[in-house]
C-alpha cells in the first residue's frame, strides 16, 4: 500500500499548478491570498481524516484506502480559491470542500468496478483487493457521509449535491451503453465528460462563491469555468491513459482502451479508419479480442504518437480556453490569475 502523500509535497504541487510561488504573487496582499489558500487545504485535509473514520472495522479500512494513497485535492483548491472572491475560508466553504471531495473519492470506487481497472493512484483498485460488491459499499458509504456533511450546510447545498449526484449517475450511464442511433459519438463523449467529471469540478467552484458570500454575477463565470475545464481535464487524462510511465499516472497504459471506454483519440480513430487502411489496422490491434497482450501495448505505443492523440490535446487545449475566457467577469487580481494558471498547468500535465 502506498503511503499517503505527504501534505508539504501536496501543497508544493497545488502552489506549483496554480501558480502560487509565482513572482506574480509577489505582494503582500497576494501573499496572503495564497497563505489562505494553503491554510484552507490543510483544514480540508485535517477534515477529510476525520470524516474518512468509521467504527466498523472493514469500512474504515476499505473508505481509507484510496484516500491515504493520495489524490490531488482539486476540487477543494478550486473551492478555496473562489471563495477568495468573498469572506475567504468561511466554514460553510471548508465543509462543502470536504464533501465534493469525499463525493470525488466515492466516485472512484464505482467507477473501478464499471471499468474493471486494476490499478488506481499507484496501487491495486478496491475491487481487485476486496471483490465488487465491498468496492461498491465502500463508494455508497462515502457517499453518504458526504450527503450527510453537505445536509448541514441547508437546502441549497443538498440540491446542489444532489444535482451533481445525478448527473455523476448519468454521465456513467450513457459512457455504459454509448451512443445511440442518430447520436454524434464525439458529442456524446463530450457530454459524458461533463456529466462525469465537469459537474462535480463546477459545483467545486460554485460553492466556493455561495458559501463566501461573494458576489451572485461571479458564480456563473465559475461555474462555466469548471465545467469547460473539466472537459480539459479528462481530456488530458485521455491522453495521460496511453502513457507507459505507471509511477507517474498511478495506472497501466491503455487502462481506459482495455476497459473499453471510447477515449476521444479512439473516437478520431474510428472516424479515420473508415478511409485510412492503416488507421484501420491500428484500430482492429486495439479493439480485438484477439490481441495479444504484446501486441496490445505496441499498439497503444503507436496510438501515443499518432494525430489523433494531438488532435485530442488540440481539443483540451480548446476547451482549456474557453474555460480561461469565461471569468472575464471576475475582477483582476491572485484569484483570476490563479485560476487562468491552473488552467495552462492542467493542458501542459501530458507534455
Amino acid at each position: 500500500m502506498t503511503p499517503t502523500v505527504p501534505r508539504a509535497r501536496r501543497n508544493a504541487s497545488l502552489r506549483s499548478s496554480l501558480g502560487l510561488g509565482e513572482k506574480l504573487f509577489a505582494s503582500s496582499d497576494e501573499r496572503h491570498f495564497a497563505r489562505a489558500i494553503e491554510d484552507g487545504l490543510d483544514l480540508v485535509e485535517d477534515g477529510l481524516a476525520g470524516e474518512m473514520s468509521f467504527a466498523d472495522n472493514l469500512a474504515d479500512v476499505t473508505s481509507r484506502y484510496l484516500f491515504d494513497a493520495g489524490g490531488k485535492r482539486i476540487r477543494p483548491a478550486l473551492a478555496l480559491l473562489t471563495a477568495q472572491l468573498g469572506d475567504g475560508n468561511t466554514e460553510g466553504v471548508i465543509t462543502a470542500a470536504k464533501a465534493l471531495e469525499i463525493t470525488h473519492l466515492a466516485s472512484l470506487y464505482h467507477d473501478d468496478v464499471m471499468d474493471g481497472a486494476s490499478m488506481r493512484r499507484g496501487v491495486p483498485s478496491a475491487q481487485t483487493v476486496w471483490g465488487n460488491n465491498v468496492a461498491i459499499l465502500t463508494g455508497d458509504l462515502l457517499f453518504a457521509r458526504a450527503g450527510k456533511l453537505i445536509a448541514a450546510l441547508g437546502p441549497r447545498a443538498t440540491a446542489l449535491q444532489a444535482e451533481v449526484f445525478e448527473r455523476l449517475c448519468l454521465g456513467q450511464l450513457h459512457e455504459t451503453i454509448g451512443p445511440q442511433e442518430g447520436d454524434d459519438p464525439i458529442a456524446h463523449y463530450i457530454q459524458v465528460l461533463a456529466d462525469k467529471t465537469g459537474s462535480l469540478i463546477a459545483a467545486a467552484a460554485e460553492v466556493g462563491v455561495i458559501f463566501s458570500n461573494a458576489p451572485e454575477e461571479y458564480r456563473p463565470a465559475v461555474i462555466e469555468f469548471g465545467e469547460k475545464i473539466g472537459i480539459a481535464f479528462q481530456l488530458i487524462d485521455d491522453v495521460i491513459d496511453l502513457s507507459a510511465e505507471i509511477e507517474e499516472t498511478g495506472k497501466v497504459a491503455g487502462t481506459d482502451l482495455r476497459s473499453g471506454v471510447a477515449t476521444l483519440p479512439l473516437l478520431y480513430l474510428r472516424d479515420l479508419a473508415v478511409t485510412d487502411p492503416a488507421a484501420a489496422d491500428l484500430l482492429t490491434r486495439i479493439t480485438s479480442d484477439d490481441t495479444s497482450d504484446a501486441d496490445f501495448e505496441a499498439a497503444v505505443a503507436e496510438l501515443r504518437g499518432h494525430e489523433v492523440t494531438t488532435r485530442t490535446l488540440d481539443e483540451a487545449h480548446r476547451w482549456s480556453r474557453e474555460a480561461v475566457e469565461a471569468l472575464s467577469v471576475l475582477p483582476g487580481g491572485p484569484v483570476k490569475r490563479a485560476l487562468t494558471r491552473f488552467a495552462d498547468t492542467l493542458v501542459e500535465r501530458s507534455s
